[in-house]
């Protein structure tokens, strides 16, 4: 049984890699707004979810015959702040904004979680859910913001900030799963491979 994981991240493969799984990564190339533009007002939840699953889909589809047996997780995060969705800022510009308004508050990072199981190359289980875990924010001066923002690694995150890297400076403190706020959540992912049938203990590379 092969674990794939639909993602480009190189957070969520360095989380795994640390907990002694060594995936299969495939990109899903999925068009995130046009999953989105099909959904009819989403909660945050439904969001993050109905995007999670569109990559493990998208994936399992390309590597069924290459990896006929195998466990496909897609994910998704978000960050929940003050009544919007925020996804990754993209611009300088962008995740500027957002800090300012984050500063010295709290958002709920959501991470959608899709696991599809493939036996013989068919997709035989399928599963999915969130884990939501509060971040609270510290108030960075507008010299570290500034040399925060020159690194590039905010733009390319969901809600503009990390725990793992440089960002996790400017992050007072978590309530819930930190793995979560990486981007993969270990204990929900636990669980929802064995709701299709696999324990993750199966997947660690030897040794652990």
């Amino acid at each position: 049984m092969q674990f794939v994981l639909a993602s480009a991240s190189p957070a969520r493969l360095a989380v795994l890699r640390a907990a002694g799984v060594d995936p299969i990564v495939r990109v899903s190339g999925v068009d995130e707004d046009a999953v989105a533009e099909r959904l009819d007002d989403p909660s945050p939840e439904q969001l993050v979810l109905a995007l999670a699953r569109a990559k493990a889909e998208a994936v399992a589809a390309e590597i069924a015959a290459e990896h006929p047996d195998a466990v496909v997780v897609g994910c998704d995060s978000m960050l929940s702040f003050g009544g919007d969705v925020l996804g990754k800022p993209g611009t300088a510009e962008v995740a500027r904004e957002r800090w300012h308004q984050m500063a010295g508050g709290t958002g709920e990072l959501l991470t959608g979680h899709a696991v599809l199981r493939l036996d013989g190359g068919t997709a035989t289980k399928e599963t999915a859910a969130t884990e939501t875990t509060v971040v609270r924010f510290a108030s960075p001066t507008e010299h570290e913001l500034d040399a925060y923002l020159a690194t590039g690694e905010p733009l390319a995150v969901a809600g503009g900030f990390t725990i793992d890297g440089l960002g996790g400076w400017f992050v007072a403190g978590i309530d819930g799963d930190p793995s979560t706020v990486i981007g993969i959540s270990l204990p929900l992912t636990r669980r929802l491979l064995g709701e299709v049938g696999v324990s993750v203990v199966d997947l660690w590379r030897p040794g652990g």
